[in-house]
């Protein structure tokens, strides 16, 4: 598969298509009234007026062209996407290529590459385009054949006759396929059957990576391009009071300082830009740049007092409620055993290798952006708003991403790099060093959660989550910010909720000029702490096994299979006395993940992590390699915000800047992991995101099974424990 990194609108599309000779061309779309989707061709697209989803192209050579409209920052889609039309259009991998879209919500929905979406949104209607283009191309060869269409099949690229073995390329077949009209209710695929659906090729994006062919932001240069970097109020919403300048325009390179600002959420965060002809010379220039900061009119925090204010909401009971059920007061007081524990998650930064940066031009009625983005179509309706430009007229190209984890879905980067570019009337890339993407934000928020459980008979009677903590919702302008957290439940598995007959989920939430979003798996990273440990106190204080204690209160077949295979894979009915095993079981988009760690202690008494085994059930699936090496990523993440890194924070600034502080698991830190993936019919859920939360409370777990010591506080360090 050629991985090819420009992006192309519909009509230059078409026409790159055509230039070998006639091509066959689909795309589909889904009617506002939600009916079925429909495969349809672009040019009846184009006469019907509709915008088409992932386009599919294959031209006179055989080479199959898809555009891809979502993100590639390293969870698979470049693979994971063709892979899936390859299976119904029966075509070796090696002929297709793929290609980024460009910003569009009109024409493709929500682009945002997050919230492990990419496959579970789109795998029906991708396989559908991909079996509407094989059937066609084999409509063309029977026609040509003059047979009955029954009597031929596809292959690797070829349509066959039954009979006679005759067989024909899909390169000779698009001049005539493409003048039929695409079938619709085609049937697809018994999973079964499939041959490359569910198979672990390997990732045809990695040698582009490998040898430096594939581009990121980063790598990304224009004509003319000027290089930007920005000095920021380090108390995230401090003014310029003023700045001195007379040094930073000695730097030979050096063309402009000006005062600039990025949009986060309901505040103008704002800073100082030092413009040059290369990128040495605007860092050179910006640390000799003298700014005076007016950093009035808010508190200058830090960590101790955020969560002291945390906690006391908590004790004087200002909750929002969100989801209740029965009478969890009453229950709670009647229960044969009462359970209290409080647990707290610290602040991080999301810490992508690659760090920000995005570069962009601005024209007197356009606007161009290229750059490691998850939300194109975010980007386009942000910029569009804020130039006062119909949506059409912003371009924003994507590039791979060296990381996103939530982070390169917002907007405020590339807002930055637009008003820039504004200012200069040129191109511009705006570089976020190590130090600004670590210092800066925004954070995962830090939460404490206050649990409380009743016990009886061996059942939960009782259960309720107080949670303290940023809502990340009610940071936008003319947001409630007195609205609850519908995230507070987020990580907890479905069937306790009919398991359990009393309960009760509510937030109080923190106002904090720190600015926290998204961070890989978002609440369910650290509400999954919480809930999977408390649910393990439970059962310590029910005197029933932790693995026990979960399948009893999980009257589901998904939940108790998944159960069943852990324990089996785990030997979790074997495990050893000199050794301490922990689980914990947590959903997430739409996928269930249970995993078991395994502890011991080495000859000096230090704890080690032996092994994890996960389980997996993300319903259809497409590659279980890249599945594999999304869990392992996720473990060694979560490991690292368990046992390495937060962020802190000291007069209202944050004081780790660079991984000297803000340090990240090495290698030899990182346990062996077993994955094990689920074969059911249950809907695709996602892969990116669901293996991070159970990992920390299965490690806490499995630490207090072999030394009786109880975590619930993060980040801890192993070699204290």
């Amino acid at each position: 598969m050629e991985t090819v990194n420009q992006s192309i609108s519909r009509r230059k599309f078409i026409k790159l298509s055509s230039l070998t000779g006639a091509a066959l061309s689909l795309g589909f779309y889904t009617s506002a009234e939600g009916e079925d989707i429909q495969i349809i061709k672009p040019e009846t697209a184009e006469n019907l007026g509709i915008e088409l989803n992932a386009w599919i192209s294959i031209d006179s050579s055989g080479k199959v062209t898809l555009t891809n409209h979502r993100a590639e920052m390293g969870q698979g889609s470049f693979q994971s996407v063709p892979q899936i039309i390859a299976e119904e259009l029966e075509v070796d991998m090696e002929k297709v290529s793929i290609v980024f879209a460009q910003g569009n919500p009109g024409k493709y929905g929500s682009q945002v590459t997050g919230g492990s979406s990419t496959i579970r949104g789109s795998y029906k209607k991708l396989l559908h385009l991909g079996a509407s283009a094989r059937e066609m191309l084999i409509e063309a060869a029977a026609n040509q054949w003059k047979v009955n269409k029954a009597d031929c099949y596809a292959e690797n690229g070829f349509v066959i006759n039954k009979s006679s073995g005759k067989k024909l390329g899909y390169g000779e077949l698009v001049a005539e396929a493409s003048k039929l009209t695409p079938p619709k209710n085609v049937p697809l695929k018994n999973p079964k059957e499939y041959k490359i659906i569910r198979k672990p090729l390997p990732r045809q994006d990695t040698p582009a990576k490998v040898n430096g062919k594939a581009i990121f932001g980063l790598d990304k240069k224009l004509p003319g391009m000027m290089y930007a970097v920005v000095e920021r109020s380090p108390r995230f919403i401090g003014k310029v009071k003023s700045f001195d300048d007379s040094t930073t325009k000695k730097i030979p390179g050096v063309k402009h300082v000006f005062k600039t600002s990025r949009e986060v959420f309901d505040h103008q965060f704002e800073g100082v830009a030092v413009v040059a002809n290369n990128l040495w010379a605007a860092i050179q220039g910006r640390k000799v740049l003298k700014v005076e900061w007016d950093d009035s009119g808010f508190e200058h925090y830090n960590t101790e007092q955020l969560y002291s204010k945390m906690k006391d909401q908590l004790l004087k009971g200002e909750l929002i409620s969100y989801k209740t059920m029965g009478n969890f007061s009453a229950a709670y007081e009647k229960a044969e055993k009462k359970l209290e524990a409080l647990y707290e998650t610290p602040y991080e930064s999301h810490s992508c290798m690659e760090p920000l940066n995005c570069i962009a031009h601005v024209k007197e009625d356009s606007c161009e952006i290229w750059g490691p983005i998850q939300g194109p179509d975010w980007i386009q309706g942000d910029i569009a708003k804020a130039l006062n430009l119909a949506p059409e007229k912003i371009t924003v190209n994507m590039t791979f991403l060296g990381g996103g984890f939530g982070r390169k879905a917002f907007t405020d980067y590339p807002y930055e790099a637009v008003m820039i570019s504004k200012e200069i009337k040129a191109p511009v890339q705006v570089v976020w060093t190590r130090e600004d993407d670590t210092t800066l934000g925004p954070f995962r928020p830090g939460m404490v959660y206050q649990c409380k459980g009743g016990v009886t008979k061996g059942s939960i009677a009782a259960f309720e989550t107080r949670m303290a903590g940023q809502n990340m919702g009610t940071q936008n302008p003319g947001a409630d910010k007195m609205a609850y957290n519908d995230n507070v439940v987020e990580g907890f598995l479905e069937p306790y909720f009919n398991s359990i007959p009393h309960y009760s989920f509510g937030d109080t939430p923190l106002e904090s000029p720190m600015p926290v979003m998204w961070w890989r798996s978002v609440y369910s990273s650290t509400n999954g702490f919480a809930f999977e440990s408390f649910i393990d106190e439970m059962a310590l204080a029910a005197d029933k096994d932790p693995l026990d204690f979960r399948r009893q209160h999980l009257h589901n077949p998904r939940y108790q299979d998944l159960i069943s295979k852990l324990e089996e894979v785990s030997g979790w009915k074997s495990r050893g006395k000199n050794s301490g095993y922990g689980v914990a079981i947590t959903e997430c988009f739409s996928s269930i993940v249970g995993e078991v760690v395994k502890v011991s202690k080495n000859a000096e008494g230090k704890l080690k992590i032996n092994k994890v085994w996960v389980v997996m059930d993300c319903g259809w699936y497409v590659n279980p390699d890249i599945i594999a090496a999304q869990v392992e990523g996720s473990i060694v993440m979560a490991l690292g915000a368990a046992t390495k890194h937060a962020t802190h924070f000291a007069e209202g600034k944050a004081v780790e800047r660079n991984f000297d502080t803000y340090k990240m698991p090495r290698i030899t830190d990182t346990p062996e992991v077993e994955v094990h993936v689920m074969d059911n019919e249950e809907k695709a859920g996602g892969v990116g995101e669901p293996g991070l939360p159970p990992f920390t409370p299965a490690l806490t777990n499995a630490i207090f099974d072999l030394t009786g010591k109880r975590i619930r506080v993060l980040p801890f360090n192993l070699e204290e424990v």
